[in-house]
């Protein structure tokens, strides 16, 4: 009889070690497919590993006498183009600034007024009509106060002289056979309207 007790309590003694071993012993955990890193290794990942989805990024060093631009944070339409059609324009115009009148040519050694426009335009991929009316007639309408650089700005009843707005409220526009192309103050000539082709 004492041997059945001794036997039972042996048993039931191995019972709870095994069940407090089993205890003790942590769970190996899940493990997902091995990771491979060319020239490194590869690696078991755990399934429940927590992988950042942002990142801290380091401060850069600071090097005497360069400047580092801060980086635009904000979305997609809070960035400005660095550089438009019209700032091709109005820069393309600028580059004949010297350059001597003559009626009827559009560059690219002289021009006339409406041919400056044109040959400026083209310089930037765009088409616009060749003549100071037509240009009055097409691209958008813009008003006096709404003036970008590289608009077509309008000049006397008629519409017959045009200019390039190069911002600044300043033109450059070829005037006549008896100056070279030059920039001038938009107010110095008197304003018919302005269109955008740019």
């Amino acid at each position: 009889m004492a041997t059945k007790s001794l036997k039972r309590t042996v048993r039931t003694a191995v019972a709870a070690g095994i069940a407090a071993a089993a205890i003790a012993i942590p769970a190996a955990p899940a493990m997902a497919a091995p990771v491979t890193i060319p020239g490194i290794g590869t690696f078991d990942v755990p399934d429940n590993l927590a992988i950042p989805t942002t990142f801290d990024v380091p401060q850069m060093p600071q090097v005497p006498g360069v400047q580092i631009p801060e980086l635009n944070t904000g979305s997609i339409g809070d960035v400005a183009a660095p550089f438009s059609n019209g700032d091709r324009v109005a820069d393309g115009a600028l580059t004949k600034v010297g350059s001597p009148y003559v009626w009827g040519a559009a560059g690219p050694n002289a021009f006339d007024c409406s041919g400056l426009v044109y040959w400026a335009h083209q310089q930037a991929g765009l088409n616009v009509p060749r003549t100071s009316q037509a240009q009055a007639g097409g691209g958008i309408p813009v008003g006096y106060n709404d003036l970008r650089r590289g608009d077509v700005v309008l000049f006397y009843g008629g519409a017959s002289h045009a200019g390039i707005y190069i911002g600044n409220g300043q033109i450059v526009h070829a005037l006549n056979s008896s100056q070279p192309v030059k920039v001038d103050a938009l107010g110095s000539l008197p304003f018919h309207s302005a269109r955008r082709y740019a």
